[in-house]
């Protein structure tokens, strides 16, 4: 059930007729100690990355089914088009939905972009044309992109300042909890007699439609963001839903602080024109906004590029059987889940800009090493999946660090569309090509295209790592009022 209970008057102030709110929320959502209603919003909300992994898996492990299907035949390049088709949908999703988060509210949407996803990779197992199936996939990704801006800002706004860092992390990197699952279906689905010729691809797709509809019923409990209320000046529902989780957390035996919480000062406002919104992102912020598009950028290229085109590799060039794929995507994707898992405290402990410089210096570093390997045939099967399993420990922790990094560093009134925006644009930059391009370069059998490939990717990481080292935040255990200033907050002055 929703953490409700009756509106405490004593707790709060209610709206001046200036319209100046005087509020404690954020202070006290921090201030909480880590409990059950924290463990089933990353539940219900975190599902989104494991969504996400699952779909780029698959597009990955049937790569060999959509070539030799009889009602698609697709070729290496258009696979890589139908992962680009897939990545600019989820761009676009993320810039309209991301403006409408900020403006209709987190919950609502974060309703919206499941439902269109469920619809839709349920619509891809049904593709019967090339034209159908990149359709299909174009509106798959725009219900992922649309997740992301409502998802992040929804965790980040409930999720206490001292474990925001990792909470974080883990939480992208149940991506891979994801991709394991599409990896395993895939070795079951697409194994040689297991289901009628062209439908082992269709039944993998309809995995992500059956766990959508699962989740689904899980967020009707969640309640909305406490600190989006405040700002639209509905302080009744804001205090109902903070004094509920209050309330849970007393009763399941949890203690802390309970002296009175520091105050907040904003100015309540129905939207932010976009005017506004550009301001802080092109001059107010943009240092911050320099960090956030390198690192978005550098990861999207990193993993859209390679991890589209995984399948393409094994099978083109080390002789996998498309149907085996699947063994070879699980110990990729246990080096990704691992790095976020086991790295993502010391971004609380050590720093953000520390741990995000030093995870993306060493990918870019690691990833070169391996591309030149590759290309000089000195690696086996084995020794290549070793490989990136060790680079991807590393780079799943920056990546995540990114989605990080740009939800933190913006204002409340602004934090989802400014996640949508680095994430279109790093995305646009760094994951629309990529695949494209990665899908273009095997296509060659030249090994040495395909380290030039790689040579791009390590460039960006690192060239990443030096931009976060100069201009990068130190957000560390800090309230997300503190690292970025409300636009309405109101001087003592006022």
């Amino acid at each position: 059930m929703p953490p409700h209970v009756p509106h405490s008057k004593s707790r709060s102030a209610s709206p001046r007729p200036s319209g100046i709110i005087d509020t404690d929320l954020p202070a006290r959502l921090d201030r909480l100690p880590w409990g059950r209603f924290h463990r089933l919003i990353v539940v219900a909300l975190g599902i989104t990355w494991l969504l996400d992994g699952l779909e780029v898996t698959l597009a990955g492990a049937v790569a060999s089914a959509l070539r030799t299907s009889p009602a698609l035949h697709l070729s290496n390049t258009q696979i890589g088009l139908t992962g680009s088709a897939y990545i600019t949908g989820a761009v676009l999703g993320a810039l309209g939905f991301g403006w409408l988060t900020d403006r209709l509210g987190r919950r609502k949407l974060f309703f919206v972009t499941l439902t269109l996803y469920l619809a839709a990779t349920a619509a891809t197992a049904l593709s019967w044309s090339f034209a159908s199936f990149i359709a299909f996939r174009f509106l798959t990704g725009a219900g992922i992109g649309g997740e992301y801006a409502a998802i992040n800002s929804t965790i980040q706004e409930f999720t206490p300042a001292r474990v925001r860092g990792w909470t974080d992390l883990a939480i992208n990197g149940t991506f891979w909890v994801g991709a394991g699952l599409g990896a395993a279906g895939s070795l079951v689905l697409l194994a040689p007699g297991a289901l009628p010729p062209d439908w082992g691809w269709r039944a993998c797709f309809l995995l992500g439609a059956a766990l959508a509809l699962v989740i689904l019923p899980m967020r009707a409990w969640i309640p909305e963001s406490p600190r989006w209320l405040v700002l639209r000046g509905e302080q009744a529902r804001a205090h109902t839903i903070v004094d509920g989780i209050e309330t849970r957390l007393r009763g399941a035996g949890h203690v802390w602080d309970q002296t009175p919480a520091t105050r907040l000062r904003l100015r309540a406002r129905g939207h932010t024109p976009l005017r506004e919104v550009f301001d802080v992102l092109l001059r107010r912020h943009r240092r911050r906004a320099l960090v956030g598009l390198s690192l978005m950028s550098a990861q999207a290229f990193c993993y859209n590029a390679i991890f589209f085109t995984y399948a393409l590799v094994l099978t083109d060039f080390y002789g996998v059987p498309g149907a085996r794929v699947g063994w070879y995507l699980l110990p990729f994707a246990l080096g990704n889940f691992l790095g976020p898992l086991v790295l993502g405290r010391l971004f609380d402990v050590l720093g953000r800009r520390t741990m995000i410089t030093l995870t993306y210096a060493l990918s870019g570093v690691l990833l070169a090493l391996s591309g030149y390997l590759f290309a000089q045939h000195w690696l086996t099967l084995t020794t290549q999946t070793i490989a990136w399993m060790v680079i991807f420990f590393f780079a799943s922790a920056a990546a995540s660090s990114a989605y990080l990094t740009v939800s933190e560093s913006f204002p409340l009134e602004i934090r989802a569309l400014a996640i949508a925006v680095f994430y279109a644009f790093g995305t646009a930059l760094g994951g629309i090509a990529g695949p494209a391009v990665f899908g273009h370069l095997i296509a060659t059998h030249q090994r040495g295209d395909v380290f030039t490939g790689y040579l791009v990717g390590a460039a960006l990481m690192v060239a990443a790592a030096l931009i976060e080292a100069r201009w990068g935040l130190d957000a560390e255990r800090r309230p997300l009022e503190e690292v970025a200033a409300p636009l309405s907050r109101v001087n003592e002055s006022e």
